[in-house]
């Protein structure tokens, strides 16, 4: 199986940043994609920041400009930069893995449980 383990989250003020990190270990073949959701109370999971085995990315309009997502595939590891924090950033983000576990097999999504970022005004 997979796990994917995230860290980083906490409370901070408006405007400042946060750093998340998400290691993903187990029986893992290869990676195809990671990226980074989140969940407001009372909202549906939104697609916050993804990026492509060649590093290609794609961020949902409301961070573009101020966070980063980057990934070290020797390590399996995905990041999340986030700078310019408001109060609507603040949700539980979670942790995607797009991962293979056997040669031959497709992809399958893998999930974290969850870090808590609250962004106070």
């Amino acid at each position: 199986q997979v796990q994917l383990v995230e860290s980083g989250g906490g409370l901070v003020q408006a405007g400042g940043s946060l750093r998340l990190s998400c290691a993903a270990s187990g029986s893992i073949f290869s990676i195809n994609a990671m990226g980074w959701y989140r969940q407001a109370p009372g909202k549906q999971r939104e697609l916050v920041a993804g990026i492509s085995a060649i590093g290609s990315h794609k961020y949902a309009d409301s961070v573009k400009g101020r966070f980063t997502i980057s990934r070290d595939n020797a390590k399996n590891t995905v990041y999340l930069h986030m700078n310019s924090l408001k109060p609507e950033d603040t949700a539980v983000y979670y942790c995607n893995c797009r991962c293979v576990v056997s040669p031959g097999s497709y992809d399958d999504d893998y999930w974290g449980q969850g870090t808590q970022v609250t962004v106070s005004s």
